[in-house]
């Protein structure tokens, strides 16, 4: 299914092999990438050093190589010391990216737990972990259908 911006061997490999309704985290340097995800899923570290790459820049790449359908964030805490008023600006960045690649999606919030829970299904064949800095970062697509 690859269309092809996207050259990092490994990914590109593990995109292939993946189907429909496949899930892919692209997780920012603060995700629990080894123990937070599905049982088979397998984790390629891009985290190079602090901001590089953002999962901005992974979520371009990824896009260009596969048909997505949905695409889910982690809603934002309301009280805490992780707490945000509105969307982190890292969204907007998303909506940018989701819009040149021609897709008519939403970004789709769920709660944390949630979250985690949807990364943790047999369904998640992959974790590309970034080294983003950004709060809510953390982005999970599911495979479509190549039309």
């Amino acid at each position: 299914m690859l269309r092809h911006k996207l050259i990092h061997p490994q990914i590109s490999s593990i995109l292939a092999a993946s189907g429909h309704h496949s899930t892919i985290l692209i997780a920012d340097g603060n995700y629990p990438a080894s123990s937070k995800r599905g049982p088979r899923a397998e984790l390629v570290s891009l985290n190079l050093m602090p901001g590089v790459p953002t999962c901005d820049q992974v979520l371009q790449a990824v896009l260009s190589a596969i048909p997505v359908e949905t695409i889910q964030t982690m809603k934002t805490e309301t009280e805490g010391p992780y707490a945000l008023d509105g969307d982190p600006p890292v969204w907007e960045d998303y909506r940018k990216t989701i819009q040149a690649e021609g897709l008519n999606l939403e970004l789709q919030p769920i709660e944390k737990w949630d979250f985690y829970e949807a990364v943790s299904t047999n369904d998640h064949v992959l974790t590309i972990q970034t080294a983003d800095q950004q709060r809510y970062a953390n982005i999970l697509l599911s495979v479509g259908v190549r039309m």
